[in-house]
């Protein structure tokens, strides 16, 4: 059977009762308990569709996945030219597909970056960052930020919140010291020991509702590493690629990192791909033994081949012109549905396309979202902070899309405000 006769062949029903019976039953269930019942057919570009044909604006991109949209055609392009040449390749062997991303990346990096690895996934990648700081320092303990989420691999997982770590056992309060974003006397204490390997931050981190970074706070983390030599892990997987309208958001704060993760847009949401990027100590490992780490999947020179793709697109002129056009319209439009909404709609954080939308009440984005969706759009609650919903607009939306999307936020928005009030 075809993908297109088992989309033809299923109706909605089925899916979520397969869905329960045999794949994920909690996540199914609870998208059905809010409101939420969505399962994604038809997609393109910045819009999907339900399998019901219920039309979406997607400002969630899957938290950064479909910067570029749904399917971009160029990036499908170069997918589908790549599979007359190659398959995923081998892990053991360089390839002129693994080595020219390699250069990209590295060109497109602050100075100072000098290696690129590969593999599928972010939380894969953060595990693999936060083992080069611990090769690299010889330390093993870990600072993270409270309310965090960086994954849910092995090491990922215990680095975020507790409520991914909890349920699997995985909290390692021994190596993991927790504190809160933007304190830098509490991030000091917890360096002072010289223990500590590596601190990992999400640039802005999203999860956790995208608080912004106080003036000054990122770039005094990294004096505090480099006092008491610890390496800097930036976690981009949702803020980079262009997102901030700089390649990676960590220097629109004038921050050089030591190492940098990308994952989620990296090949446009088309091929399973991500990366970590190390200077010339965090990749240390590689001069004692390069086989030290391995991916089967890690590097795919099919995902090669669409992420070269990506990085051709998001470094035009013309991309980061849209960047700066979409950051801008779309926030004097939310300021204005702001103000018509002042006692529910409270608060914009905001760098460039990244943005997070405050709202009254400890869970006010929920309802909102709830709304939204029932008026054609589709944004997500931050998970860690629900009273903020994670608004992320694709970087090539054109103003007519704007112009639609700005409508329905701002009747969706209105038509929440008695639920909101309620919880609130």
């Amino acid at each position: 059977m075809t993908v297109a006769e088992i989309f033809e062949n299923t109706t909605k029903q089925q899916v979520f009762d397969t869905s329960i019976k045999y794949w994920n039953s909690g996540k199914t269930q609870e998208w059905l308990d809010l409101k939420i019942d969505l399962v994604i057919g038809k997609r393109e570009g910045y819009y999907f569709w339900d399998m019901d044909g219920k039309q979406l604006m997607d400002v969630h991109i899957n938290g950064g996945t479909y910067s570029l949209g749904h399917r971009n055609k160029e990036v499908l392009d170069a997918l589908i030219e790549a599979t007359q040449t190659v398959d995923i390749g081998n892990h053991h062997f360089p390839s002129p597909l693994k080595a020219k991303l390699a250069e990209t990346v590295i060109q497109a990096s602050p100075e100072g970056m000098r290696h690129v690895i590969y593999g599928s996934s972010g939380g894969e990648v953060i595990d693999l960052a936060l083992k080069c700081a611990r090769s690299a320092t010889g330390k093993m303990k870990i600072v993270c930020i409270e309310n965090c989420y960086h994954g849910h691999t092995g090491l990922a997982v215990a680095a975020g919140a507790e409520k991914y770590s909890r349920l699997f056992h995985a909290e390692r309060p021994a190596e993991f010291v927790k504190v809160p974003f933007n304190d830098i006397e509490a991030m000091e204490e917890a360096l002072k020991p010289e223990d500590v390997a590596c601190v990992i931050m999400e640039t802005i981190p999203a999860t956790y509702g995208f608080p912004m970074p106080e003036e000054g706070y990122l770039p005094a983390v990294k004096k505090l590493c480099e006092k008491y030599d610890a390496l800097y892990i930036a976690d981009e997987v949702q803020t980079g690629l262009m997102r901030s309208g700089k390649m990676w958001c960590i220097e629109t704060y004038g921050v050089t990192p030591d190492i940098i993760v990308t994952s989620k847009g990296f090949s446009g949401g088309v091929y399973p791909i991500s990366a970590v990027i190390l200077n010339e100590r965090a990749s240390y490992w590689m001069t004692q033994d390069g086989s030290a780490h391995m991916a089967t999947f890690g590097g795919s020179e099919l995902g090669c081949a669409c992420a070269l793709k990506v990085f051709e697109i998001i470094q035009r002129e013309e991309t980061i012109k849209n960047v700066e056009f979409v950051s801008t319209y779309l926030r004097e439009g939310l300021n204005k549905i702001m103000e018509d909404n002042p006692d529910t709609f409270t608060g914009i954080r905001q760098n460039g396309t990244i943005m997070g939308l405050e709202f009254a009440g400890k869970e006010g984005a929920i309802p909102v979202m709830q709304h939204l969706y029932n008026n054609g759009v589709w944004g997500i609650y931050s998970q860690l902070d629900p009273h903020v919903l994670q608004f992320k607009p694709g970087i090539l939306a054109t103003k007519e899309y704007c112009d639609e999307l700005l409508a329905k936020m701002a009747y969706g928005i209105k038509e929440a405000k008695e639920d909101i009030l309620k919880q609130a």
